[in-house]
């Protein structure tokens, strides 16, 4: 008896103690996805990249790519002598795996000093929570009383 009312515990306790997964997956262009005629730096001006975030390259097979480049090869937008950096399978994630500048080029000739290069910055942590509303907060605190009532006779009647 005493292991039902200890899994039971855990139980409630594991229901409401807060969730929080703050990895955002982001589509490089928006809509628009990976091609020429997007304005990458705008796409990124507002938004926040962090630590475990997740870029997503979509584009069609065969027209562009993506190769991960330092600063100066973005700068000259050069691809890098080695082509197994690259990334060509039109729907390329990239993990943001450590913090600090980072910098993405389509190799495609011409295409990056037409625009398709992406720099961003990469943040340490994780990304603030989005603050609930006042209904999600209310529902989902009602919904967890309910639930760790409902354990709560569970144990009992377990326990009896």
């Amino acid at each position: 008896m005493a292991l039902h009312l200890s899994l039971v515990i855990f139980a409630i306790v594991a229901l409401l103690s807060p969730t929080n997964s703050s990895a955002t997956e982001f589509i490089v262009g928006g809509d628009n996805g990976w091609k020429l005629g997007v304005k990458y730096d705008k796409w990124a001006k507002d938004k926040h990249f962090f630590v475990g975030d997740t870029l997503v390259f979509k584009y069609k097979a065969g027209v562009h790519n993506v190769y991960k480049v330092n600063g100066d090869d973005f700068k000259s937008c050069t691809v890098p002598s080695n082509n197994s950096l690259g990334s060509s399978t039109r729907n390329d994630t990239i993990k943001l795996a450590t913090a600090g500048n980072k910098w993405y080029i389509c190799g495609t000739n011409g295409h990056c000093d037409g625009g398709m290069k992406l720099k961003i910055i990469v943040l340490d942590g994780a990304a603030p929570a989005p603050a609930p509303s006042t209904a999600s907060t209310l529902l989902a605190t009602n919904f967890q009383i309910f639930l760790g009532m409902s354990f709560i006779f569970i144990a009992i009647v377990l326990v009896n």
